[in-house]
């Protein structure tokens, strides 16, 4: 068992971590993992205002990566919050509701996933997974992830 812990400076290191894998764009089921609050300092489309960092697990037959998708609390964002909450199970269409942020953790739903492609300063093309929608779950899907032992 591998336990997380702060490294001093002169600690060896061996652990790689994961391989990094860009899955084709599609739709693909999801759970949240965790999210961390923040806030967003404001650019030319949005004014200053709170934002959640969710950490999304994505698996495919290529492997599985985390995508980091940002929630922005603002109203002119409002509509993929609502997008986000009723894909997890928090809301019904249509429906007014409280975000429960609490709850989002261990949560799982169906997103569509694209390619972003951008070019680093050296000139060398990146690419990596976002978040394109979030789908409505059909009638009586699960929205959290079973664990055995919890209720």
């Amino acid at each position: 068992m591998n336990i997380e812990r702060e490294l001093d400076w002169n600690d060896q290191i061996e652990n790689e971590g994961p391989e990094f894998v860009t899955l084709p764009e599609g739709d693909y089921d999801f759970e949240v993992i965790n999210f961390e609050r923040g806030r967003h300092n404001g650019s030319d489309k949005l004014p200053p205002c709170n934002k959640a960092t969710v950490h999304i697990r994505v698996k495919g037959d290529e492997g599985e990566t985390i995508i980091k998708h940002n929630l922005f609390l603002h109203s002119k964002t409002e509509g993929m919050l609502c997008a986000f909450f009723t894909a997890i199970g928090q809301r019904k269409k249509g429906e007014k509701v409280s975000m429960n942020w609490n709850a989002v953790s261990g949560s799982i739903g169906r997103c569509k996933v694209g390619i972003r492609r951008w070019t680093n300063d050296e000139g060398r093309e990146l690419t990596s997974n976002e978040i394109k929608k979030f789908y409505e779950p059909a009638e009586g899907a699960p929205t959290k992830k079973f664990e055995a032992g919890r209720f």
